[in-house]
């Protein structure tokens, strides 16, 4: 996998967001937190993840590259109010639940979203089509090569058909 060569200025936009959205928190519980690790090696469809008890945010570098600061306003602060969440209420809290809502709106002042909105053309992965009794399936070419190694099998939720291979062009994955 190539890596992606994220602009130093890219880079500090995103640590200067992370720190005023931090900063927020620590003003609002009067208590310090540690600044989290950022690592840019998120992949696929998904803009980042917060690694709990890493303490780390990983970003998807195509993604940012493409969408820059909305990018940046959006996934930095989700990110963050996952780590906050977890450190102020444990594993026990929904990963979008209402103390992430809570903390994004009121601690981080940021629209809470579940789910981003950017264009994903460039990062879709190649599915391949599965049929069961009732409809044609498309799964991602992971699940397909454990079928094939016949490490899995997968069934279909509205008929629990197992799934068979239905030779055929791949095609891009779709949301």
């Amino acid at each position: 996998m190539n890596k992606i060569r994220i602009p130093i200025a890219l880079q500090q936009a995103v640590m200067r967001c992370l720190r005023e959205k931090l900063q927020l928190a620590r003003q609002h519980f009067a208590e310090e937190f540690p600044e989290p690790k950022v690592v840019y090696q998120q992949r696929g469809t998904s803009a980042g993840t917060a690694w709990l008890q890493d303490w780390e945010i990983r970003l998807n570098p195509v993604l940012l590259m493409e969408n820059k600061q909305p990018f940046i306003d959006e996934v930095v602060p989700h990110e963050l109010a996952h780590l906050l969440v977890f450190r102020r209420f444990g594993q026990a809290a929904a990963p979008h639940g209402r103390e992430w809502r809570w903390m994004m709106e009121e601690v981080l002042q940021t629209p809470a979203s579940r789910t981003h909105q950017f264009g994903i053309a460039s990062v879709q992965s190649k599915t391949f089509p599965y049929q069961c009794r009732c409809q044609l399936h498309q799964l991602t070419v992971r699940r397909h090569n454990r079928i094939q190694r016949g490490e899995s099998e997968y069934r279909c939720r509205r008929c629990g058909e197992k799934l068979v291979f239905s030779a055929g062009e791949t095609r891009e994955l779709r949301d």
